[in-house]
Formats: structure tokens, sequence, C-alpha cells
């Protein structure tokens, strides 16, 4: 027993002892680094930064192209109904210059007639109503008929 309490307080065996625990130690902080490191490493640290970085200084240019890529669709779209009414326009200026459709508006627009025909209007009747209102306003003073329409302005606004 002697020998084995001897063994036991030698120095070698203290040494030894020391070293397993250190080795135990060395061994659970490695272990909890590489499970601390297997979370976020330096290189994914400096990618994310990287990554980070880059959408900043793209965020403003990327935002400029997108809102001129609208400005030149709405001006394309600005360029082709004009090109649109100058189109209609020419088609109108051709039509003008044919004598036959000019006669029809003429005859048309201002109820032109040739000499030898007939031209006929018609009235409607309840244009003929107002007529005769308007007769009635002509026998009265101009006073009158301003005082009227104050009063028709007035009762409108009620």
């Amino acid at each position: 027993m002697a020998v084995k309490d001897r063994d036991r307080f030698s120095t070698a065996t203290r040494i030894r002892l020391i070293g397993e625990q250190t080795a135990a130690r060395v061994y659970r902080s490695q272990t909890k680094r590489q499970a601390r490191r297997s979370r976020l490493t330096g290189r994914a640290a400096l990618l994310a930064l990287v990554v980070c970085s880059l959408v900043v200084a793209l965020a403003y240019p990327m935002r400029q192209y997108v809102s001129q890529r609208a400005e030149i669709a709405d001006l394309q779209q600005e360029q082709d109904e004009a090109r649109e009414r100058v189109e209609r326009l020419r088609d109108m200026k051709a039509r003008w210059q044919d004598d036959a459709y000019a006669e029809q508006e003429i005859r048309r627009r201002l109820h032109h007639v040739m000499p030898g025909e007939t031209g006929y209007v018609v009235i409607d009747p309840g244009a003929a109503e107002k007529s005769r209102t308007d007769l009635e306003a002509a026998d009265r003073p101009w006073y009158a008929n301003v005082w009227d329409g104050v009063d028709k302005a007035d009762a409108a606004g009620q």
C-alpha cells in the first residue's frame, strides 16, 4: 500500500492527472467553440456584411432605374397618342380636300340649299313654347327681366 500511496502522490502521477484534467477542459471548451462557430463563422459574417453593403449601395440606383423606366413608358405612350392624333388630322384634312365632302358638310352644318332646291327645317314643339316665354319677356321693361333673372338664380341656389 505504501507503493500505491507513493504512486498516488508522485510527481509523474500528479502531472498525468493535471494533464488529463486540462485535456478534458480543453476538449469541453473546443466543443463549445465549435458549437458557437457553427452558428456564425467569420466568413459568414463577412459575406453578410458584403451583401448588406451591396444592397444599400444598389438601392438608390435601382430606384432611379425603375422610375426612369416608368417615365420612358409614359413618354412612349404620349408619343403613340400624338401619332394617332396626327393621323386623324391628316385623314380629316384629306377629307376636306374633297369637294363633295366639303359640300356635304356645308349643307349639314349651315343648312345651305343650292338654287332650285327646297329646304325644310323641322322645329321642336318644345322650342316653340320656349319662344313664347321669350316673347312675354320682350313685352316687359328690361329691369323687370333682370329682376326675374335674379329671383330665378336665388331660387336655384336654395
